[in-house]
């Protein structure tokens, strides 16, 4: 650019760009114009159009929309235009303009819109979300991603997964967002960063099984990154019990004879009798207690004498309430009565009061225990009752009981039926568990009388035994035993 005394002059390679450029703009708003100017106009027959030419714009006609507003056909041009613009001298990639093409009504988020479309972003909105996606994309594969930002991948890859399983994800992300370890870098996250980390949770408070649950989201996140080549080895890849003592409670089953005192205090107190049958039924069927919870008229068949279970009751953290499927496919199943679960049935089916409008959840109505505001009762409802029970009996009794909770009474089911000799895949069935070893490791609780039992009933066997060879000249064997 040289500077005279008539004024300013270009050179004529800008002034030949600047030409070109001024062609490119007079072509969009040449489109930009005369779009505005057809759209009131659309639609209509060429004798209305004759009869009313269009010379300038107007207001309002087909679309009901202000003079010189334009379509989405040059909303889209605009959108193109401005994306070959960004490519500059390269060859476009139309293919990749197909991939990230949006559609909006709206370039700018102050555009309105026409009347009756669907609200949504605005082009301009769209835009800068893509941007931002590319770049955390981009942050992710030079390993710039931070730990949150991980583990918000991870999450959102997880579709289908029960509620709990959202609400334990939930939990982790809240933990990322307020701690500095969220913040870091996942390519500076060492092993030994991985384990100071742990242990910062459990020095504020946190415990074994609560740790547990937040390292079982965020191992698997780094795993994913390692899978993407993106890592070289997981960070989390280490035992748990190397770095922090397990503190957690294993969950044990009572005794029989726990059981029948706690049952009998309840039927006794005046206060806590009005939960004799529930917790007698916890005791005798084995369901999770959001099974229990869930449990409406229709589930009841009493004709039959049968429990159908094909659902549960949720509390979320945000106190919504929700009905869902079971915990597992096996979860669904019908559940034969005894004559005392029957009898408890019986009861409580006639003290429910019939409410004015039965609450619905998830299209579900007529569930069996409601607390005092007419709410289905839930897990915490139950809890707190069995917490309050137990604490009342071990104020008035010089033997105290240990901690009883609706879980309790679940691992009691399951261990007595393994120890009075119930096939295990009828247990398995009844408990609902996919995995037989759930049924058989984790539910069921042997311990010394347990075995010292058995070896009674092996001695008191053979003693049989020998009485009986005595009478005969012929040694038994052990298959003429079994037949006798």
């Amino acid at each position: 650019m040289k500077v005279s005394g008539i004024g300013m002059q270009k050179n004529g390679g800008s002034m030949k760009k600047e030409l070109e450029m001024n062609r490119y703009i007079g072509a969009v708003l040449g489109l930009v114009v005369g779009d505005a100017l057809g759209v009131p106009a659309e639609f209509k027959s060429r004798a209305e159009l004759k009869a009313n030419p269009v010379t300038d714009m107007i207001g309002f006609g087909t679309h009901n929309q202000p003079a010189g507003t334009w379509s989405d056909d040059s909303s889209m041009a605009i959108a193109t235009m401005e994306w070959l613009g960004e490519m500059e001298n390269a060859i476009p990639d139309y293919t990749l303009l197909m991939d990230k093409s949006f559609y909006s009504w709206k370039l700018e988020p102050t555009d309105k819109m026409p009347a009756g479309a669907r609200p949504g972003l605005s082009l301009r909105e769209k835009a800068a979300e893509l941007q931002r996606q590319e770049m955390l994309f981009g942050n992710y594969i030079s390993g710039n991603y931070t730990v949150l930002d991980l583990v918000e991948r991870y999450v959102a890859q997880k579709q289908g997964v029960q509620e709990s399983t959202k609400e334990g994800y939930k939990t982790t992300i809240n933990i990322l967002k307020r701690d500095v370890f969220g913040k870091r870098k996942i390519k500076d996250v060492k092993i030994s960063d991985a384990k100071m980390w742990i242990i910062g949770l459990q020095n504020s408070g946190k415990g074994y099984s609560y740790i547990q649950s937040i390292r079982g989201v965020v191992k698997p996140a780094f795993q994913m990154a390692v899978d993407d080549d993106l890592l070289i080895k997981n960070p989390f890849n280490f035992m748990l019990q190397d770095v922090m003592k397990n503190d957690s409670q294993k969950r044990i089953s009572i005794t029989p004879e726990q059981q029948e005192r706690f049952l009998e205090f309840i039927k006794a107190d005046k206060i806590y009798n009005k939960h004799y049958d529930a917790v007698y039924i916890l005791f005798h069927i084995g369901l999770r207690i959001s099974e229990f919870c869930g449990l409406t008229l229709a589930d009841i068949d009493m004709k039959e004498r049968i429990i159908h279970v094909n659902h549960q009751l949720l509390r979320l953290s945000d106190m919504r309430y929700m009905v869902t499927q079971t915990k597992t496919g096996c979860g669904v199943r019908d559940l034969p009565m005894t004559q005392e679960v029957y009898e408890c049935f019986e009861r409580i089916l006639k003290k429910r009061k019939c409410p004015k409008v039965e609450p619905m959840i998830d299209k579900k109505a007529g569930f069996l225990f409601m607390d005092n505001n007419g709410i289905p009762k839930v897990a915490g409802h139950w809890q707190k009752a069995f917490n309050n029970m137990v604490k009342k009996y071990n104020c008035t009794n010089t033997v105290r009981l240990p901690e009883i909770t609706p879980h309790v009474c679940r691992h009691t089911y399951c261990s007595n039926m393994a120890k009075s000799g119930m096939n295990p895949k009828t247990l398995q069935y009844l408990m609902g568990h996919s995995d037989i070893s759930v049924t058989m490791n984790t539910y069921t609780h042997w311990g010394l009388e347990d075995a010292a039992d058995e070896l009674k009933k092996m001695e008191d066997v053979e003693k049989v035994r020998r009485e009986m060879e005595k009478g005969q000249e012929k040694p038994m064997n052990q298959k003429m035993f079994r037949a006798i």
